[in-house]
This record gives C-alpha cells, structure tokens and sequence, in this order.
C-alpha cells in the first residue's frame, strides 16, 4: 500500500525547497514527484545527534528514543561507555537490546577507554581483543572516542591495536583531545583518528580541521561549544557536525538537536549549511542506514511546520509516524535491570589527613556548567569543611570493592549551605561521589545511594529527595518525560533546602572524578592532576629554604 505525503522538500544537497508528492511504499521512497501546488509543511532528513552518551539522560535507549523522536531525531552516534565501565560487554549487550525497542537508529561504538585512564576503579577492563570482538558485530559501527591522547601519541601498542581493529574493518575512530594542539596534534590524527568534539577554542578547531578532522558542535547540558564554534560552520560546512555528548532528562524533554538548528537559522546562518550538519554529514561519516529523502531510501525524515520554529508535526521511520506534535506514539518499555552495587554499610566519619606541618591544601574549584576544574591552593586557617567560606568535603567511594576506604579531599564552588548531595552518576568510572557540609550528611547521602542500588540524592537532617536509577546505577526505564520532571523536583530541593546556587549541582558532581578534563579532579585513588596526567597530593609542599 503506498502513503503520499503533500509538503515543501527540503533538499539539502540541491539547497532548494519545493512542494513535492511524496510517495512511500513499503518502508520506502517510493517516487518524489515536483508539483506546483503550494503545501503548508516542509519535510526534511531527519536530525542526527553525532555524538552521545545517552546513559548521562538518566534514561535507557528505548526511554531515551521515545522523548528524542519528539524532537525530529532520527538517530544517535552513542558511546556506551558510561555501562561499559560499570558492567563491561554485558552492559553493552543491554544498551543493545533497549535500542531494539525504539524506531530511532542507535549507532554504538566500541568503547576505547574502560577505564579511561589507569588512575581510577572501573566495574571492566575491556582490552585490545574485547574492542576487537565488539568491533566485529555488525550493530557496532565505530571506535568511541580515544580519550587517552597520551597513549596514541606515544604509540602505546594495547591502544594502537584497538585503533588497528577499527581501520580493518573500515569503522571510523572518534577522537577526544582538549586543547592539543601542533606536531602532538598532527601525531594523533595520523594514528587515523577522524573527529572531536572538545574543542572550546576556535583556532583550535581550525587547526585540526586544516589537518582533516570533522568538528563537532556541542551544546550538551554540561559542555556547551556553539557560541565559540558556530562560524566554523560558514568557514568549513562539510567538516561541521553538531552534538549534545552528554544531556539531561530535563534538558532533553525540552530539545535535542532541534534546538540547535533553530538556533543557528536564527543567528542567520545559511540554512543548508545548517542541515547539512544536522542531518547528512553524520549519517555520510558513520555510515548510517537512515534515510536522506530520495528515492529509495528508508522512509525517515520530519515535518514541520516552518523553516525557522521548526516546530515539530511529525517523525516518521520507515514510512511510520511514531512521534506527532511534540508526544511519543510508542509504547513504553519493559526492561532489564542489570546493576553492580555491593551492599556495604558506609564510614560515619571522613576525616582530612594531610601530612604533618602541612600548611597549604589543594582544592577542587569547581563552576556551573563546566567540565573544566580549576586547582586552588587554600591555607589552612579554620576548620573543615567550612560552609561560609564555601570550602566543603569531596568523597569518592570505590563502588566495586565494599571494603574499599573512602578518599577525602576538599572541593569549592557547590556553595551547599547545608547538608550533603551524592550519586552513582560520576564519569566515567561511575564510583559513589558526594560534597557535604559535615560527615554525618555524607554517611547519610552515600548511605541512601547505596540502599537504593544507585540513583542521586540530596539530604538534610532527615529529609532527603532520591532519585533512584537502579540500571547499573546510571538509568531508569519508563517515562522519560516523568523522569525529567523528578530530575527537576530533585534539583528544586537542592537549591532550596541545601542553599547551592548551581544551576545542576548533580552535573557538576558527575564531572569531579573525570581524570580527562583538566584541571584537578578526584578518583577513589585520591586527586589527580589531570594538567600533568598524574595523581598529586593534597598537601603542597613547601619549596626548600634557600
């Protein structure tokens, strides 16, 4: 039976726009036919996220393509690197199967870094031959980002064999280097190392372009690019991609990919331009099975209703409507629940040790929406934590190893008034995580976490506000959009029962033990100076007399 759809075609390659009868036959295009008859609606390729960690939206695949279907996406470029650590190859295999239960294309890659450095405790050690294995099964389309820049630099062969694998089977390989820049730079991308997505400096991004990578655009809930970046797109538009990496259920009820294009139209950039790195150069790059509005193709592709709101009417795949006006037609999902997270009964007290005649600290500075943390030095004058002044606890707790000890140090910039908020959520090894404002509310936030096999919490006294993620400590199934709102209500109380002015004090607190974002972050084996790729201490120690 053949569908005919009336609307203006948007396409891209042509950069032209005409009414059009679209005819769909068996999940296909059928025939594009050019009509003069004006339509009301534009149709277009649909949206492609190029690079996510959809375990960060707190939702499973199947959760997560329910909301993104809402807002025009069509498919995702997914590292599941965030299970990976936590539950290896069999957390893969479950992102795998929830994706089967969504419409939208989840295109995965085999996670390069677990861990992503050797600093910290993972749940897995994936090798050379487990990447190999990944690599090989048809539903894996590329090598995640390589995120430890050093070992490719130097030619470390466990790295390199991962990288050899891919290029054996013709899979692109993502790339993550911060700031690098020159001959190291050149070094990394001759390893045959394709994109990324961290850049945050424009003349960095024009350099690796120049040497042959695609950038990405980010404009996640954390990370945010496209203010610095965006020209990139009238300079370079066939090496642009835009992505999200990691983004909330909050934000993503709101928008996805959507959100940047309607964006960019409106600070008047070429709208082709636009759509080309929303929708085709992901899906040429990582040779994605959707579908690009030709005769033909797999029948995937949104209507809207203009070419600046872009407000949604519908997503089809396959020729399918399964998202209309805003709200999923796709039935929720019933899912698995594989988890790591010993029972143990945690610490009362998280005391400071810094060395004998130690008079100067090393503190975390952390900022709002920020991955980025700064490396304080605070003298010792009164004492911690102390509230007023914003200097509060840090534990990190091997969530692996029940007997593990806690590791304490200092952090500032949570501004917690009071109490104490804690979570399973932190990148990318996901060991338990907590700033508080005296010990008896750290106990009390790791203890909650633990209790409920995962999840985020925000504590005072006896009330507290949990959101439970029993899904290796990282996702829950269900309603996404009833999650997104649980997200919110859990924030609310942390800004108005325990007085923090972050804007998403959970997302700052899921980024304090990243070994790969500088400057100085924490891992249950203590603080690690990322700007040296080395741990360090605490305690500064003094220069020698002279």
């Amino acid at each position: 039976m053949t569908q005919c759809l009336h609307a203006n075609l948007v396409d891209i390659p042509a950069r032209s726009i005409y009414p059009a009868r679209i005819e769909i036959a068996e999940g296909r295009i059928y025939r594009i036919t050019p009509v003069e008859m004006p339509a009301a609606t534009f149709v277009l390729p649909g949206f492609i996220d190029a690079h996510i960690h959809i375990e960060s939206s707190l939702l499973t695949p199947a959760a997560f393509g329910r909301v993104a279907l809402c807002h025009g996406t069509v498919a995702t470029v997914s590292d599941p690197h965030e299970i990976a650590n936590v539950l290896g190859e069999r957390g893969i295999d479950f992102m795998l199967d929830s994706a089967a239960k969504t419409p939208m294309h989840i295109c995965f890659g085999a996670p390069s870094c677990v861990p992503a450095t050797p600093f910290e405790t993972s749940g897995a050690v994936l090798n050379a031959e487990s990447v190999s294995k990944l690599l090989k099964n048809p539903r894996i389309g590329y090598l995640s980002e390589v995120m430890n820049y050093p070992a490719v630099i130097d030619r470390e062969p466990e790295t390199m064999r991962k990288i050899r694998a891919a290029h054996r089977l013709k899979k692109p390989v993502d790339g993550h280097a911060p700031g690098l820049r020159g001959e190291k730079l050149q070094r990394y991308i001759e390893a045959g190392i394709t994109t990324d997505h961290e850049c945050t400096d424009i003349r960095e991004a024009r350099e690796k372009i120049a040497m042959g990578m695609k950038i990405l655009i980010r404009e996640g809930s954390a990370a945010k690019s496209f203010q610095t970046l965006i020209p990139l797109l009238t300079e370079s538009p066939e090496h642009i991609m835009f992505c999200s990496d990691d983004r909330h259920p909050d934000d993503l009820v709101e928008g996805h990919i959507d959100r940047l294009v309607r964006r960019a139209v409106a600070e008047g950039y070429d709208l082709f331009n636009v759509l080309r790195a929303a929708c085709l150069t992901p899906a040429e790059h990582y040779n994605l099975p959707v579908g690009r509005l030709r005769p033909g193709d797999r029948a995937d592709f949104v209507e809207v209703t203009d070419l600046r709101t872009f407000r949604h009417l519908a997503t089809y795949i396959r020729g399918r409507v399964v998202a209309r006006e805003g709200a999923p037609l796709q039935p929720l999902s019933t899912e698995s629940r594989p988890n790591r997270l010993p029972s143990r009964t945690v610490p009362a007290a998280y005391p400071i040790h810094p060395k004998t005649g130690c008079s100067r600290l090393r503190v975390i500075g952390a900022h709002d929406r920020k991955l980025q943390t700064d490396s304080l030095t605070l003298t010792r004058s009164s004492p911690l934590p102390d509230p007023k002044t914003d200097i509060l606890k840090i534990v990190v707790l091997n969530r692996y190893d029940p007997h593990a000890p806690p590791v304490v140090g200092l952090v500032r910039g949570f501004g917690l008034k009071r109490g104490a908020i804690a979570g399973s959520v932190a990148h990318d090894s996901h060991n338990l995580i907590a700033v508080g404002c005296d010990d008896t509310s750290l106990a009390n936030a790791l203890q909650a976490v633990i209790n409920a096999g995962g999840g985020l919490v925000a504590v005072i006294g006896e009330e507290r506000f949990l959101l439970p993620l029993p899904i290796a400590g990282l996702m829950q199934s269900g309603d996404g959009f009833h999650i997104a709102e649980s997200y919110r209500k859990l924030k609310a109380f942390a800004k108005e029962r325990l007085g923090t002015p972050l804007s998403d004090p959970f997302m700052t607190l899921s980024f304090m033990a990243l070994p790969v974002i500088p400057e100085l972050k924490m891992t249950d084996r203590g603080l690690f100076d990322v700007t040296r790729f080395q741990p360090t201490d605490l305690c500064i120690k003094e220069p020698p007399c002279r």
